[in-house]
């Protein structure tokens, strides 16, 4: 088992405001239908931008994952 790299996660209370849309480098968060923020986990790097720009401040930058 080995150490993944830093993802940033969405809780529930996401309001789909967009603000978080475009702040990526790699694209890599989308509001989903209107409804929730999402992230490409494949893409995202864990580079903070996106949680930067969130007003309600719902998403988190989570630590290395370990990963099999």
């Amino acid at each position: 088992m080995g150490i993944g790299r830093k993802k940033a996660m969405v809780t529930g209370e996401c309001v789909a405001c967009g603000c978080c849309e475009g702040k990526c480098p790699l694209n890599a968060v989308e509001v989903y239908k209107g409804v929730i923020a999402k992230v490409d986990t494949g893409r995202c790097v864990g580079c903070g931008r996106c949680a930067d720009h969130c007003p309600a401040q719902v998403i988190f930058i989570c630590g290395q994952e370990a990963v099999s």
